[in-house]
């Protein structure tokens, strides 16, 4: 990995890691891999980041189907799942594949440099 590309994936990692939406498994597989940069143990960490934010990151029609879902309701609250459910059609309707909370846009981000990473 260059140190562009490197730079660029630890600033969104730091991200993800500072974002109210990411959970504490991510935030946990985002830290062991910036304690593994430079070490041998640098590519396992990488596979278990990857790994976590592909199972992490919310596709765009899960998160319609969560906000307009009872369960959706009961976590955000009525109102706000409304809100999110409208957000989240307006997202797709200009093109969003996933959730564009602070944790999935840092998922994004990251996972556009997989390639580069693993």
């Amino acid at each position: 990995m260059n140190a562009e590309v490197k730079d660029y994936v630890v600033e969104k990692v730091n991200a993800l890691m500072q974002a109210h939406s990411c959970c504490a498994e991510a935030k946990e597989a985002a830290q062991n891999w910036l304690d593994a940069l430079g070490t041998d143990k640098e590519a396992d960490a990488a596979k278990n980041l990857i790994a976590e934010l592909e199972e992490d990151i919310m596709p765009i029609d899960g998160l319609i189907g969560f906000a307009g879902s009872e369960a959706g309701a009961q976590v955000f609250g009525a109102e706000k799942a409304k809100d999110v459910l409208a957000h989240a059609e307006e997202i797709k309707a200009a093109g969003a594949k996933y959730c564009d909370c602070p944790a999935c846009a840092a998922c994004e981000a990251i996972l556009a440099k997989k390639d580069d990473i693993l």
